[in-house]
């Protein structure tokens, strides 16, 4: 038996947390802070915060938030928003989180993830892959919350980065999210059998099922999710949640 990590993902806008459908359609669903003292108390492996506003105001995810983030979570936690240089690694570190989350820059400067890397260390640096379907139903990297396509494949785009250096790989499905419909389970093993790195699934998971389906059948190392852990019910009510220990207890098939 093998406990994968099992991570949380919340969206931060405007300092509040937010929830989308396929990059799209946000909802906001309350205070970060509450919910860092509610998954304290699940006992989560680790969180993960974007900021989805930061890169396009031309800003930071703010520094006050991460500290806050850092005095009240009782576990290891990474952030992500508009990350573009070291002192801005150096400043997130600093504040308390263990790991940095790069998105469209390291699509504008691939060789940044190179300097981050040698600088604090290549199991600091993650790179989001936002995967999208295209006209033509062909899968593309999009940077800039899905907005803009780098005609990069994933599987293409995920060995120049670790080729750069990153210390893991988050492949995000667009068009999974928020759906609670399962991962694009192809995808992530395209990936995942692509590269030695280790890589977080993300997109789409609603249940423990789809947590094992990313694992077992798409060797994803750890697994993520956002409307699975604040979303209860029919009706998606607001509601902190997490599996019981005993349910995240994976056999590799």
């Amino acid at each position: 038996m093998f406990n994968p990590r099992v991570i949380p993902v919340l969206l931060l806008k405007d300092l509040g947390l937010v929830k989308s459908k396929a990059f799209k359609d946000f909802r906001y669903i309350g205070d970060p802070i509450n919910a860092v003292k509610l998954f304290n108390n699940l006992r989560v492996h680790e969180l993960v915060f974007l900021d989805i506003s930061a890169t396009a105001n031309k800003m930071v995810i703010p520094i006050e938030i991460i500290k806050s983030i850092g005095q009240e979570a009782n576990m290891p936690f990474s952030v992500g928003g508009g990350i573009r240089t070291l002192n801005d690694i150096y400043n997130i570190i600093r504040a308390g989180a263990e790991k940095v989350i790069i998105g469209t820059y390291a699509f504008e400067n691939p060789d940044f993830i190179k300097q981050a890397s040698n600088e604090f260390g290549s199991s600091t640096i993650v790179v989001c892959v936002d995967v999208k379907t295209d006209f033509f139903k062909k899968q593309k990297v999009r940077v800039f919350n899905g907005h803009k396509s780098t005609g990069y494949s994933s599987v293409d785009y995920a060995k120049l980065m670790e080729d750069k250096g990153a210390g893991e790989i988050i492949i995000q499905s667009i068009d999974k999210d928020g759906t609670m419909s399962g991962y694009d389970v192809d995808l992530i093993k395209e990936v995942s059998t692509a590269v030695t790195i280790p890589i977080i699934a993300l997109g789409g998971a609603g249940k423990v099922e789809h947590l094992k389906d990313a694992y077992n059948k798409g060797y994803a190392s750890a697994l993520a999710a956002g409307s699975m852990f604040v979303y209860h019910g029919s009706k998606n009510g607001v509601l902190i949640n997490y599996p019981e220990k005993s349910e995240l207890k994976f056999n590799r098939e």
